[in-house]
C-alpha cells in the first residue's frame, strides 16, 4: 500500500521544528552567544535540519515503506544503523565541506572530525530522522487505512442500494423457479435442467454476493452456470473459449472478483465471428489464481464506460489483498484484454 502524502506536508513539518529550535535555544538553552554570530548560527542549524530531512525522507519513502508497510519490524530495526550512517555522512558533507568551503568555519573541531568519532556521535543525532520518519509513517498509514475502510464501507453501502432497486422480489422469483422446475422435470428434460441452472444462479446471488469472501468452488460453478445460459441466449452464435486449470476445492477468494470480468466480456464482446473469439482462462497454480479474458469489441465503443466498476474492483482488491495482487487491462485495436492474479485463501 504506496502511501500518497503531499510532499509540502513534509516541509511544513520541518519549517516548524526548524523554528522550535531556534526558540529552543534562546529561549531555553540560553545560546545568547551563539545566535549573536547570526550568519554562523543559521549554517549550523540549517544544515544540521537538512541533514535530518534527508534522512526522514529517505527513510519515510523507501525504508518504512519496504518494512513497516510489509510488517517487517525486524528488518527495520536492522536497517536503522545504516540510516545513521547515511545521516553522519550527509551532515558531514553539509557541515565540514560545503559550509566550510562558504564560511571558513567547520562544525566539528579538527580532532573530533576523526571517522569513529564523528560516525559514534551523529548516531545520537541522527536517531530523531529515524523516530520521526516511522512514527509519520505509521500515522500516515493508520490515516489511510481508515480511510480506505471508510471508502469500502460507503461502495459496500452503495451496492447493496443498487441490488435492493435492480431485484424484483427474488425470493419470490426463486420459489418460482423451483416450481416451474417440478413442473417440466417429467415432461421437457432440457428445459428443466436449465431453469435448475437459473434458480441455481439466483440462490448465489442472493445468499453469497453480499459477502466479503467465497469459496473458490461455488464462484467457479456459479460462473460456468452463467456460460450455460449464455450459450443458450446466442444459439449457435456463441464463439467462446472457456477454460478452468487446476485443481481447488474450499480456497476462498475475494466475492464477485471473477464475475466482474466474464460479465465485461459478455457486455462488450463480439461472439458471432468464429475468427474473432473471445477467450476466458482460470488457472489455479501455487496457491494463486489467475483469470484471463480476451475479446473483440464493436468499432467506436467507449471501454472507459466500464472504468467505474474497474475502480470500485481496484479498491476491494486493494482492500482484501493490500500489494499481493496484478491487475491489468489493455486496449488496442479492436481488443480488450484484462488480467488477474490474487492469492488464494485456504
Amino acid at each position: 500500500m504506496k502511501l500518497k502524502i503531499p510532499f509540502y506536508y513534509h516541509i511544513i513539518l520541518f519549517l516548524g521544528l526548524f523554528l522550535t529550535y531556534c526558540l529552543w535555544d534562546y529561549g531555553i538553552n540560553n545560546r545568547i552567544a551563539m545566535i549573536q554570530q547570526t550568519e554562523l548560527y543559521l549554517w549550523v542549524m540549517s544544515t544540521f535540519m537538512l541533514s535530518v530531512f534527508v534522512v526522514y525522507i529517505l527513510n519515510f519513502y523507501t525504508v518504512c515503506d519496504w518494512f513497516l508497510n510489509k510488517k517487517k519490524i525486524h528488518f527495520y530495526f536492522l536497517s536503522i544503523p545504516v540510516s545513521l550512517l547515511i545521516f553522519a555522512g550527509v551532515r558531514y558533507f553539509l557541515q565540514e565541506i560545503i559550509m566550510f568551503k562558504i564560511t571558513g568555519e567547520h562544525n566539528y573541531f579538527e580532532e573530533t572530525r576523526e571517522i569513529t568519532y564523528y560516525i559514534k556521535d551523529n548516531f545520537f543525532y541522527g536517531l530523531p530522522a529515524i523516530i520521526l520518519s516511522a512514527l509519520s509513517y505509521l500515522f500516515w498509514q493508520s490515516q489511510y487505512s481508515q480511510k480506505q475502510n471508510q471508502e469500502l464501507l460507503l461502495e459496500n453501502k452503495k451496492a447493496e442500494f443498487q441490488m435492493l432497486k435492480a431485484q424484483v422480489s427474488p425470493h419470490f422469483l426463486f420459489n418460482t423457479l423451483n416450481s416451474f422446475y417440478s413442473q417440466l422435470v417429467l415432461k421437457e428434460d432440457e428445459m428443466a435442467d436449465d431453469i435448475l441452472v437459473l434458480s441455481d444462479l439466483l440462490r448465489y446471488v442472493i445468499t453469497e454476493t453480499d459477502k466479503d469472501e467465497a469459496v473458490l468452488s461455488k464462484e467457479i460453478q456459479f460462473i460456468q452456470n452463467y456460460i450455460h445460459l449464455q450459450k443458450k441466449r446466442f444459439e449457435d452464435q456463441l464463439y467462446l473459449d472457456f477454460s478452468v486449470e487446476g485443481e481447488y476445492s474450499n480456497e476462498r477468494i475475494l466475492s464477485s472478483a471473477l464475475i466482474h470480468f466474464v460479465e465485461n466480456v459478455f457486455k462488450h464482446g463480439k461472439f458471432n465471428n468464429k475468427e474473432e473469439k473471445a477467450i476466458i482462462s482460470i488457472r489455479i497454480k501455487d496457491d494463486f489464481l489467475e483469470i484471463s479474458t480476451f475479446n473483440y469489441f464493436i468499432e467506436g465503443e467507449n471501454y472507459s464506460s466500464t472504468g467505474i466498476g474497474f475502480d470500485n474492483l481496484t479498491k476491494r482488491l486493494e482492500y482484501m489483498y493490500k500489494d499481493q495482487f496484478i491487475l491489468e487491462k489493455t486496449e488496442e485495436n479492436n481488443t480488450f484484454k484484462t488480467y488477474l492474479k490474487i492469492p488464494l485463501k485456504k
